[in-house]
């Protein structure tokens, strides 16, 4: 009886081992056969941090002092100050909701902006990854969301160039608060927010593997359902690398519509308004160009071959529209000027901003070269013949060098010109394959971005300026102008010898 019992519980006792080891079998195999889920890789994240300081960077103090060196020694503090209180305010801005409006879901509005969804950055903490451009590699959300913010920074604070010296500070403030609200993240949505590669490719994996016609059915409406979770001009097929529309179009084009209501400078055609120093000014253009790499080469979201031709092409397109400029306006002037060489290196980054991880090298010093030629001629024949008076030459440069460079993206990256041609994340899911490209189509699908951001940014700017005029008004007195804006709006001097 003894030994019976012993038996039995003996074969309990094995049989239990025996379903505990299946088990933990089991789910050994169901481990393996799941993917793990993408971490991110420490050298993409530092590269991305370095790449977030180096856009800071060129706001403050590049900018700031590229900026204020082009206006006269009364202005000089103002324009710093101006800078440096957008970049402040936009920085808290930006991740109490500016963040969620550029890079969520919109719902009903998805197409031209996002939601409330990680307004307070809800949800966004550091073990939230976010996508980049390949298959199975991710960031730090927190690392993304920083580098974003500092486009948003730096975007508002071009467009003060355009109206510098004549207008209010507390207008200023007022009007960024507004603008980025209605103008900038909407066009950050439109352009840049889609749903990354790894949603497409799993979505797409679902349809290769459904297994009767109504599996298949909502596979397929998955992913469609997938890719259209994507802002308008992303859908439309619109290239953008780093902000040729986003940051150069939007703030050049809001620039004009500025300096057109506001109206000419106190003196301006009969006073002497030359840059009280030129020294400053290429001390915060080198600051912009070596800032740029971050801007440019940041915006591969990770460190490989791509990130290695964004910062190429920054560096051969920046240096080619210099030369271009410098000798473009010698031939016209007869003298070779360091203004004009700064401004043709500046007018070379806005242009190749959007190509930049698109087109080849060779392709970056035609653009270049044709991006200082014509910038110059925005600059100073055009904006002569029409007379708006765009104190720092914010559209000639930002917008007119945007436009060219967002049209010339769909042209220099075709393969047959060295450029990296249209990436497809559907044909072999999982692997980032090429696209059909068509030149003309792509050109016909950049002008139409580039016309979107035009009416976009330039009414909604106008209607802005309007309401901040109509409530505390946009410009200082002729008094306080012909004063200075240093003594009149801060009561500080920039210098004081």
């Amino acid at each position: 009886m003894k030994s019976s019992t012993l038996l039995k519980a003996s074969l309990a006792g094995l049989s239990l081992v025996a379903l505990t080891g299946f088990a933990a079998l089991a789910q050994d195999a169901a481990a393996a056969a799941a993917p793990a889920a993408p971490v991110p890789n420490k050298g993409d994240t530092a590269w991305m941090l370095v790449s977030s300081a180096l856009v800071l960077m060129m706001s403050v103090p590049g900018l700031a002092l590229f900026y204020g060196g082009l206006v006269r020694t009364k202005n000089m503090l103002s324009v710093l100050a101006q800078v440096f209180a957008i970049v402040s305010i936009v920085a808290i801005i930006w991740v109490v909701y500016g963040y969620s409006l550029a890079f969520t879901n919109g719902g009903g509005l998805n197409d031209y902006v996002g939601g409330f969804s990680k307004a307070f950055l809800k949800g966004v903490d550091v073990n939230s990854v976010a996508a980049t451009f390949s298959n199975g590699v991710v960031i730090p959300e927190l690392v993304y969301m920083a580098f974003q913010m500092t486009f948003a920074c730096i975007t508002p604070a071009l467009i003060i160039g355009a109206f510098a010296e004549r207008i209010k500070f507390s207008a200023v403030i007022t009007f960024v608060v507004l603008w980025v609200t209605f103008v900038y993240f909407p066009i950050a949505h439109m352009v840049w927010y889609w749903a990354g590669p790894d949603a497409l490719a799993d979505a797409a994996k679902a349809v290769a593997a459904a297994a009767d016609e109504a599996a298949k059915k909502a596979a397929q409406a998955k992913l469609d359902e997938i890719t259209a979770d994507a802002g308008l001009v992303y859908k439309w097929g619109a290239l953008d690398f780093a902000g040729g529309t986003v940051v150069h179009i939007n703030a050049g084009i809001a620039g004009l519509v500025g300096a057109i209501m506001l109206g000419k400078r106190v003196g301006y055609g009969k006073e002497l308004m030359a840059p009280h120093s030129l020294t400053m000014t290429m001390i915060g253009a080198s600051l912009l160009w070596v800032g740029w790499f971050g801007f440019n080469a940041g915006s591969n979201l990770e460190a490989n071959g791509t990130t290695a031709l964004a910062f190429v092409n920054t560096f051969v397109a920046t240096a080619a529209a210099a030369v271009s400029w410098l000798f473009v306006e010698w031939a016209a002037k007869g003298k070779p000027s360091l203004l004009g060489m700064v401004s043709g290196a500046v007018a070379g980054l806005v242009a190749i901003t959007p190509a930049s991880g698109f087109a080849g090298p060779m392709g970056s010093i035609v653009l270049g070269l044709a991006a200082g030629a014509v910038c110059f001629f925005f600059c100073s024949t055009v904006k002569n013949a029409i007379g708006y008076d765009d104190s720092l030459d914010v559209f000639g440069v930002h917008c007119v060098g945007g436009i060219l460079g967002a049209i010339a993206t769909g042209i220099l990256v075709a393969p047959s010109l060295g450029g990296t041609g249209i990436v497809d994340y559907i044909a072999k899911p999982g692997e980032a394959s090429a696209g059909e490209y068509v030149m003309a189509t792509q050109v016909v699908t950049q002008i139409k971005a580039v016309l979107l951001t035009l009416v976009w940014s330039g009414v909604g700017s106008a209607i802005l300026y309007k309401i901040v005029d109509v409530v505390i008004g946009l410009r200082v007195t002729q008094e306080q102008e012909r004063e200075g804006l240093d003594i009149a709006d801060h009561g500080e001097r920039a210098y004081n010898y």
